[in-house]
């Protein structure tokens, strides 16, 4: 590992341990040359991703495109951005569980939706709204009534 300061490669780890539920290890590690001591964060590197969408292109998935959706879903809600980044975790984490390699655009969106009913029923039905293309107001009145219905 190269210091952050000085640039020389030789250093001493002081303390290791795990963070994030055991997915990463946080090593506290010491320059030999200059002394400085920096941070480091080692992780499981997982193949990527690929999403399988509705006319059978396959894109990689992107975790920033994820994000972005579900910020525009959250948009003007009194919706923090941890509740946001919670959600975006636990949605990559199940998809990375479940799934090597490919995943349907499909699985993507019906859990995305999943999240956000349980936190928020705007932001829902506007995902929704762009996820099955509503093309008339009578769409957006049915996924309302289904809102009313419990969650299975």
């Amino acid at each position: 590992m190269r210091c952050p300061k000085c640039g020389c490669q030789d250093d001493k780890v002081i303390d290791s341990r795990a963070s994030r539920e055991g997915a990463t290890i946080r090593r506290r590690r010491e320059c030999l040359g200059c002394e400085f001591r920096f941070t480091t964060y080692e992780e499981v590197e997982r193949e990527g991703l690929m999403v399988i969408k509705r006319d059978g292109r396959r894109e990689a998935f992107s975790r920033e495109k994820l994000l972005s959706g579900l910020r525009k879903a959250c948009q003007k809600r009194p919706i923090g951005p941890q509740v946001i980044e919670t959600l975006l975790e636990n949605i990559v984490n199940e998809l990375e569980d479940k799934y090597d390699r490919e995943v349907p655009g499909e699985v993507i969106g019906e859990r995305v939706m999943t999240g956000l009913r349980g936190i928020d029923q705007v932001a829902y039905v506007r995902f929704a709204s762009v996820y099955r293309r509503f093309q008339e107001a009578t769409d957006f009145v049915q996924e309302v009534k289904n809102l009313e219905e419990p969650v299975t």
